[in-house]
């Protein structure tokens, strides 16, 4: 693995696990919005890095694109209320390593959240000052691999890396020509990655040792 010269990282499933206030937030935007069914805990992990309209049609398939966008905008607004709340897993290690890993590289990240939902992340953790930038899926709608190469463009990255936990993140880093590094303890599984880390101080142990 040559030298990166940056480090884009996934959100959900990567830095942090939010699942819980996710259900909470889906299942009252299910109520506001009249209808009558809920999402469990393991129906969003399975939903996890997919984009909003894929979410959407998973969560309520009998609903035209009107009502399921009613529903989006319930469910982000839920998701702000709930703000103050929430208590997010933030996995072992990620707030001492990203700021190990600014020492040396830039850092980026890139979700598939709604727009916000990064800086939610950034603010709960107190981390905005060690990104250079950021992209939601919220921002435009479009794919994380057309996202990547946003970033990748707009700030010259030569040899960036994306850091994610599903076989989606590692397909969307592939069609952006991006190498992926695939960290196991979070939400999904996949055999294409290049690199492959069991922990995030597994994960920081080796860039800063590069």
């Amino acid at each position: 693995m040559w030298q990166p010269d940056s480090l884009i990282f996934d959100m959900d499933g990567t830095l942090w696990d939010n699942v819980d206030t996710y259900v909470i937030v889906w299942n009252r935007g299910l109520v506001r919005t009249g209808h009558q069914k809920t999402v469990t805990r393991d129906d969003i992990i399975r939903l996890m890095g997919k984009e909003a309209r894929m979410m959407l049609q998973a969560v309520l398939p009998e609903g035209d694109i009107a009502a399921q966008d009613r529903l989006y905008e319930s469910v982000i607004d839920e998701y702000q209320q709930m703000q103050k709340q929430m208590r997010p897993l933030i996995y072992e290690g990620v707030l001492q390593g990203l700021e190990q890993l600014a020492l040396t590289y830039r850092l980026f990240l890139l979700s598939n959240c709604e727009e916000g939902g990064v800086v939610t992340f950034m603010r709960h953790t107190r981390t905005r000052h060690l990104f250079l930038d950021y992209m939601e899926h919220g921002m435009n709608m479009r794919s994380k691999h057309h996202n990547l190469q946003l970033l990748k463009a707009k700030h010259g990255l030569q040899t960036p890396l994306y850091i994610g936990d599903t076989d989606s993140d590692s397909h969307q880093s592939a069609l952006a020509g991006i190498p992926f590094v695939f960290v196991s303890y979070g939400f999904g599984t996949t055999d294409h990655y290049q690199l492959r880390f069991n922990s995030f101080p597994d994960l920081v142990t080796y860039f800063v040792n590069l």
